[in-house]
């Protein structure tokens, strides 16, 4: 929300706001201490309480103190306002506000004479000279980033994309490394409609992801005197894309300069421009002693020889520099890289929207990326504080993405409005439907949702996939959804889409109960207001028709493509990949393919592999996030479970056709021993004493609990019997191992019950709450208390409870923020829960009441892929924690840097159509 005219912040009084971009706000403001006017720049609502956040803004004041120069907005300090009872802590700075145009400004009344143009030139190079000196590279140098007060002295503002190189001379308080990895915080926002020119003044260097240079800046500063000459950029083109290619391809047209410019000068502006770095200007230094010279001289030049144009690199270099990928690596809220590949037709580009090391992708168990129909907009989630999510947006054609609107306490399946000018999403806090502009403001409701499996807006029509019910449709405008198609259980249905003209609805629909469920689903469509399905592809989810004529659906991580007619609902030719490596989330109730593509033809996808299913590798992890995989091979791991002594863990793999039990020696480094034979054999847990195994298995029929000695040897014995349509899942044992507590799901939800081990071993209810589910019980080490997750809030999402064991009718909320699966550590005083890829720590203590203190996020290097019911975490006797990431977050000598990206892909119409024939 933006700070009102006269809003305190310590010291200072907000007078109004100057401007936003998606890392901060920025306003003018009144010293009341010292009487005097500056700027303010906080971060957004959604990111003023993050801990990464603030520090990266602290490490970049630091970068913005040390640059000290009369041709410098300078940084007055960083404060902190305290917090209150409404209002958490705030941190901002507080910058020097210059008064006066902006260069862009200027030059929208038309080219400056030489003598202005040297004036102002100069003095940006004094500027960047200081810069350099530090050890600062601008990065980001453009007219709009340079203001000119009205006594004609230059400020060179933004060093927001600043990043420190390494030489001699450094910043004061800061390592080399450090300074290489410096945040990116604009002083001002990015304005609407520069981003183009943004592009156009990034260097051949930074354009291929290379590393940025005192002499990158030196290529930017030739482009903004070349336009400060001209009043036009040397490279141009109609999307961002187009004039990064410019940038990598083209020489600039220099016979647009001045007939009469000086020679030294058309030299200067010649060499500042070179392709490679080590044809330019190496020092600004050299080049500012150059245009003082020049600026000594007589400018009429009349009558000289001006030197001619350059002459055009030869087609071959232009096709080999079009041939290589280029990539463009800016910004710190969301790196963008561009490549330019060579295809059939050159107009379809590639380039990637890339997360920061400290972002992850949120709700990745739904839709999480959305394009808006005209191709021009990109929405995504991240994670936010406490396991929120965050809304994302981007223009593609911008170099940062900006949150929109608050923290959201549950969001995910994203879509866009057919006009492309509203955002929808699932708000998990009332379970409706939601919408909120894409140039922000309040959420307006749709309508009521329960947990949508796939989610799209189709004309008038909002249609999405209701687990045990079909397909729902609600009023663009909100009001009652209704049922246009019906589903039996066990099926279930997701990604709906409307087509011929809303008649009929498109969507996927599978049965069973093993992970490759929706790889084995149908694709059907069926016309409104019949029961009539008719199948169109057997075997792939996630359906998307485009209006090429295709039918594309998922398999696995692939998006395959075929022809299809929809008013003959019949499809031609066999099936093409043309996506593959992308996100694929398969859970128990719902399936999302990270992909999308536009109305006008732009695809964007997320790589990589699913959250739950794919290959998968065992690490143990500290508290600080830092994980070392464990000496077993990658497979498709699933809730892993360490023995009581800590010296082995037991853990299930389910690759759709075979679940097994494995058991593996942490400190050995043979292969895992495989426990369990016939049937598909699932969520293992530990007995007490380390020496058997309680699973589940069909092995029978049902999904009963059976039990097996450790060492595999002699006969599994049965615990339960499910009745036919329920499902039994070990939970955690009493102290004396006499006791189970464990879940039984049905149709009408999960409850929780218990086992005498020994005995007559007669099941018994312990708890429930009819129509909620209560999972993932968890026995404290004294066996008094009972934890485990329930939605019993209908809130649409999962808390952590704490009972007496056995109960007392008290009852107690551990977790405030979305979490579940929950585990005891440090001897019973801490509860470990997680949701998604985020794990917290709740302190907790019993005597001499029950009581919950703070919860501490703990960040994992990847998604461990955790739901309420399903606890892909466990703890080790020494704290540490043994996760399941996905196997390309770490490799066999640790963990394993990866940059979340989303892939995007211009024109992508023309490679699918030459791929798959209609």
């Amino acid at each position: 929300m933006a700070l009102a005219t006269g809003t305190r912040l310590g010291a200072y009084e907000i007078i109004a706001p100057l401007g936003a971009g998606g890392m901060g706000e920025v306003y003018r403001a009144r010293d009341t201490k010292l009487g005097r006017s500056v700027a303010i720049k906080v971060l957004p609502d959604a990111l003023a309480s993050d801990p990464d956040r603030i520090a990266r803004l602290e490490r970049e004041a630091k970068v913005l103190a040390s640059l000290t120069h009369a041709n410098i907005a300078a940084l007055y300090g960083m404060e902190e306002t305290p917090p209150t009872s409404g209002q958490a802590s705030r941190h901002f700075l507080v910058m020097e506000l210059v008064e006066g145009e902006t260069l862009a400004d200027r030059l929208t009344r038309g080219p400056l004479k030489t003598a202005a143009a040297l004036d102002i030139a100069g003095q940006i190079a004094q500027a960047l000279e200081a810069a350099h000196e530090q050890g600062v590279v601008h990065r980001d140098l453009k007219p709009a980033n340079v203001k000119i007060t009205p006594d004609d002295t230059v400020k060179v503002l933004d060093f927001g994309l600043a990043k420190a190189f390494d030489q001699g001379s450094g910043i004061s308080g800061q390592g080399s490394e450090e300074r290489a990895n410096s945040p990116t915080l604009s002083i001002m926002a990015t304005q609407a409609g520069m981003v183009l020119g943004t592009a156009a003044y990034m260097s051949p260097e930074q354009a291929k992801g290379a590393n940025a240079d005192q002499r990158s800046d030196v290529f930017s500063f030739g482009v903004v005197l070349y336009e400060m000459l001209t009043c036009r950029q040397p490279f141009q083109g109609d999307t961002a894309a187009e004039v990064m290619a410019s940038v990598l391809i083209r020489d600039p047209d220099l016979t647009a300069l001045p007939p009469n410019l000086h020679p030294r000068l058309r030299d200067v502006i010649t060499r500042c421009l070179e392709k490679q770095p080590k044809k330019r200007w190496q020092a600004i230094g050299d080049l500012r002693v150059e245009l003082d010279a020049i600026a000594a001289a007589p400018h009429d030049t009349t009558g000289s020889r001006a030197l001619p144009a350059a002459a055009p690199r030869p087609l071959w270099k232009r096709a080999l520099a079009a041939a290589a990928i280029v990539s463009l690596t800016a910004g710190i809220t969301a790196g963008v890289m561009w490549r330019v590949l060579r295809t059939a037709n050159p107009s379809v580009v590639r380039f990637q929207v890339a997360l920061t090391e400290e972002q992850r992708f949120a709700a990745t168990n739904r839709q999480f990326v959305a394009l808006s129909p005209d191709g021009k907009r990109i929405a995504f989630l991240i994670g936010g504080e406490s396991g929120r999510a965050v809304l994302m947006e981007r223009a593609l054609d911008d170099i940062e993405a900006r949150p929109i609107g608050q923290n959201l306490p549950v969001a995910n399946s994203l879509f866009f409005s057919p006009d492309s000018q509203w955002i929808g999403f699932w708000s998990g806090e009332d379970s409706t439907l939601k919408k909120v502009a894409v140039t922000g403001g309040s959420a307006v409701t749709l309508g009521k949702a329960d947990l949508p499996s796939g989610v799209r807006w189709d004309g008038d029509w909002v249609v999405f996939a209701q687990q045990g019910a079909g397909i729902m449709r609600v009023a663009a405008a909100g009001g009652q959804p209704e049922l246009v198609a019906r589903v039996e259980p066990p099926e279930m249905a997701s990604n709906p889409q409307l087509i011929n003209g809303g008649r009929t609805v498109l969507f996927a629909v599978a049965s069973g109960s093993t992970e490759d469920r929706w790889d084995k689903a149908n694709i059907v469509v069926q016309p409104i207001g019949s029961d009539q399905r008719q199948v169109i592809v057997r075997g792939g989810s996630a359906p998307f028709y485009v209006s090429t004529g295709h039918l594309l659906y998922a398999v696995g991580g692939t998006v395959f493509a075929v022809a299809f007619d929809p008013q003959s609902a019949r499809v031609s030719g066999g099936p093409v990949p043309v996506v593959e490596g992308v996100m694929r989330t398969i859970t128990s109730a719902a399936t999302a393919a990270q992909f999308v593509v536009s109305d006008a033809g732009t695809l964007a996808y997320v790589p990589g592999i699913a959250n739950l299913s794919g290959q998968r590798t065992l690490a143990l992890m500290d508290r600080d996030g830092k994980a070392q995989p464990v000496s077993m091979p990658a497979n498709s791991y699933q809730t892993p479970r360490v023995s009581p002594d800590g010296r082995r863990v037991v853990v299930a793999t389910d690759d759709g056709r075979e679940a097994i039990v494995w058991i593996h020696d942490l400190a050995g480094t043979g292969p895992p021993r495989r426990l369990t034979f016939g049937g598909r054999n699932r969520y293992p847990i530990w007995t007490r004493d380390g020496g058997s195994i309680i699973f589940q298995s069909d092995r029978d029929g049902d999904l009963g609990l059976f039990q097996q000695r450790a060492d595999g040897s002699g006969q599994a014995e049965r615990l339960t019997t499910a009745e036919k349509g329920a499902e039994h899942m070990a939970g955690s044992l009493t102290p004396d191992g006499k006791t189970l507590v464990f879940t039984v799901a049905t149709q009408s939800g999960v409850a929780l019950w218990t086992l005498s081990t020994t005995g007559d071993r007669t099941p018994r209810p312990l708890l429930a709450i009819p129509g909620k589910g209560l999972v993932s019980p968890a026995l404290s080490p004294d066996g008094r208390w009972l934890a485990y997750g329930s939605n019993e809030l209908g809130l649409s999402g999962y808390y952590v409870f704490v009972q007496p064991f056995p109960q007392t009718g008290a009852k107690y909320q551990v977790t405030t923020a979305i979490s579940s699966s929950p585990v005891w550590a440090a001897g019973g005083k801490q509860i470990l829960s997680s949701y998604t890829d985020q794990i917290s720590a709740s302190d907790v203590q019993a005597l001499p009441q029950f009581t919950v203190g703070a919860a501490t996020r703990i960040r994992s290097e990847g998604s461990i892929g955790s739901l309420p019911a399903i606890r892909n975490f466990d703890v080790m006797p020494d704290g540490r924690l043994l996760v399941i990431l996905p196997a390309s977050s770490t490799t066999t000598n640790g963990p394993r840097t990866t940059t979340l990206q989303i892939n995007v892909v211009l024109n992508w119409f023309e490679e699918l159509k030459a791929k798959v024939k209609g």
